[in-house]
């Protein structure tokens, strides 16, 4: 069975579904976060170090481990030197 044919298969269950899509917004940052580090070329232990922090903090933003606070974020946009962005749809 696929990836994608199981995912459907979980859907079908609405304690999973309500779980999966409470759990969107910590998917995106974390995308967005690895996106933009790979994007700039360093390792979780470099952007780590520009943020004054351990590699086991970004590894559990990356992993949608934990929700980043808003000043956290600020914090990782300025070290990647990028803007961020937070939009209500």
């Amino acid at each position: 069975m696929d990836l994608q044919t199981h995912k459907k298969q979980l859907m079908k269950n609405p304690k999973f579904r309500k779980l999966y899509e409470e759990s969107e917004v910590e998917y995106q940052i974390a995308r967005a976060v690895i996106r933009a580090r790979i994007e700039k070329g360093l390792t979780q232990k470099q952007l780590a170090e520009r943020l004054n922090t351990k590699q086991s903090v970004i590894s559990r933003v990356e992993n949608s481990n934990t929700t980043p606070s808003l000043s956290f974020l600020k914090r990782l946009a300025d070290a990647l030197q990028i803007t961020l962005q937070v939009q209500f749809k």
